[in-house]
């Protein structure tokens, strides 16, 4: 069950209350050929089964299919339409993945989704907030999710929260 959640701004407290909970989901984005081809670009990962359809056309996959750190990298925008924000944050950063499990293919032309439950919540400093996103990408009408991880990010805070307990 997704948390009905305020996205314009959540303080810390009402983040406390969400923690176990999943708090968002994005909508559906397409991972199709050219963005496969333009990320096989970036990265200089030109596997077959990436950017050839023909060849991966013989393959297990039976055509071409996204990067997994493709997939890993639409988390970004996931996240920003579906977790909340965080009240006097002033910008953030990526701080990393604890797990990061890559279950089954993206197919070119697939849709996917992220989920995102609040598993962490921590305060290491007034001005930082740490949160541990537990993230699950879908794969539209696939029994499997694409892949699941514990996204770490840092939020910073405007001002110091002072009394709050972490």
């Amino acid at each position: 069950m997704t948390a009905d959640v305020d996205y314009s701004s959540l303080s810390i407290e009402g983040l406390k209350k969400l923690v176990g909970l999943e708090v968002g989901v994005s909508s559906w984005h397409t991972l199709d050929q050219s963005a496969i081809d333009a990320f096989a670009d970036v990265t200089g990962d030109h596997q077959f089964i990436h950017v050839d359809p023909v060849l991966a056309g013989d393959t297990a996959f039976g055509g071409t299919i996204a990067h997994g750190f493709l997939t890993l990298s639409m988390l970004s925008v996931m996240g920003q339409e579906a977790q909340p924000r965080i009240e006097g944050s002033t910008f953030a950063i990526n701080y990393g993945f604890d797990r990061v499990r890559f279950l089954s293919p993206v197919r070119a032309g697939a849709r996917v989704r992220g989920r995102f439950v609040l598993s962490v919540l921590n305060l290491p400093k007034a001005t930082e907030v740490d949160v541990t996103w537990r993230a699950t990408v879908e794969v539209e009408g696939a029994r499997r999710p694409a892949l699941v991880a514990d996204w770490l990010n840092r939020f910073y805070l405007a001002e110091d929260l002072g009394s709050v307990e972490n």
